[in-house]
């Protein structure tokens, strides 16, 4: 049995459920949701952006945009909702913070399940970035160096990017600094079993397509793994998986005490917190060239023989 795959035999309907519902883990997931939504409704008419830059023809091909001043970094989130829900605009929250600190920030709408495949929306991120670093500089937001995060099926998303087949990306994959799946899933041999896949149609054929443990990246940046100490075994497990299969770029992996699936996610958001701190050290490195970054890395040595990062002290709990 290869470290960090779960045996067949293990796989149940019960098993999965538990496992990967997080909405049935954490009971008070409104309250998450409820403050987002009035965050960003606050944020939106304050904080100078572009809402609903069209990348594509479908109504969910749209950005968000939050320019820093004279800023040349760009960090991309793409939201969660397990391919299936929920929307940028419940995300702006994330956007002043960043933008305080010299970042701009893309908010990063797309098609959901059922209406179309998880494949599918891969193909949206793609078309998404590619627009993105086409155009946000015209639109005051510099994008010479980008950082690609996000969260949960966004988290997967990250991953996808980093291994899309050569040439998808029709920009310089140089200006990508780094990488921060959050709560990501990358081994997809579990979700024909979930409740949701009612909306996904995965089989075990389309399952093992998405599937990004057994890819590398095509992506020459770092990334930085997080989730949440308080998440369901498997959510973990996916983290230290895509940490050991694309060692050593994968440069850490944070798995953060006290906090669960949504509480995770502001982790990104609070200065001085470990995630935000990794992230942001993406873009101070931005100067080094990727060529001397990607000498330093050679595949089979995996940040889980050293020590984990911690949450550290201060910042929000729950």
């Amino acid at each position: 049995m290869e470290p960090f795959l779960v045996p067949a035999s293990q796989l149940t309907a019960e098993w999965v459920e538990r496992e990967y519902n997080n909405r049935e883990l954490v009971p008070e997931h409104p309250q998450f949701f409820a403050r987002w939504e009035k965050d960003s409704a606050f944020v939106r008419e304050t904080l100078p952006g572009r809402i609903d830059l069209a990348y594509g023809p479908h109504a969910r091909h749209r950005i968000d945009l939050f320019p820093a001043k004279a800023s040349k970094r760009l960090l991309v989130f793409l939201h969660g909702g397990y391919w299936r829900g929920l929307d940028k605009a419940m995300f702006t929250w994330l956007a002043p913070g960043w933008v305080a600190d010299g970042v701009s920030v893309a908010l990063v709408n797309y098609r959901l399940c059922p209406e179309v495949r998880i494949a599918d929306i891969v193909d949206d991120a793609i078309a998404a970035v590619n627009w993105i670093a086409a155009n946000a500089a015209a639109m005051g937001a510099g994008a010479e160096r980008i950082v690609l995060a996000g969260h949960s099926a966004g988290g997967h998303l990250v991953g996808a990017l980093f291994a899309a087949e050569p040439g998808r990306l029709d920009f310089d994959t140089a200006r990508i600094a780094g990488g921060v799946p959050i709560s990501g899933i990358f081994d997809f041999s579990p979700l024909p079993l979930f409740s949701g896949n009612a909306d996904l149609r995965l089989d075990a054929v389309s399952a093992r397509a998405l599937d990004l443990h057994e890819r590398r990246p095509t992506v020459d940046a770092p990334l930085a793994v997080a989730v949440g100490g308080e998440e369901s075994g498997e959510f973990i497990r996916q983290s230290r998986l895509i940490t050991d299969r694309w060692a050593p770029q994968v440069e850490s992996l944070h798995i953060l005490p006290s906090l669960h699936h949504f509480s995770v996610l502001e982790a990104l958001a609070e200065r001085g917190q470990p995630l935000q701190v990794a992230t942001l050290s993406f873009f101070l490195i931005g100067d080094v060239p990727q060529r001397v970054l990607s000498s330093r890395r050679k595949w089979g040595t995996s940040p889980l023989s050293g020590p984990l990062v911690p949450w550290g002290d201060g910042g929000r709990r729950v």
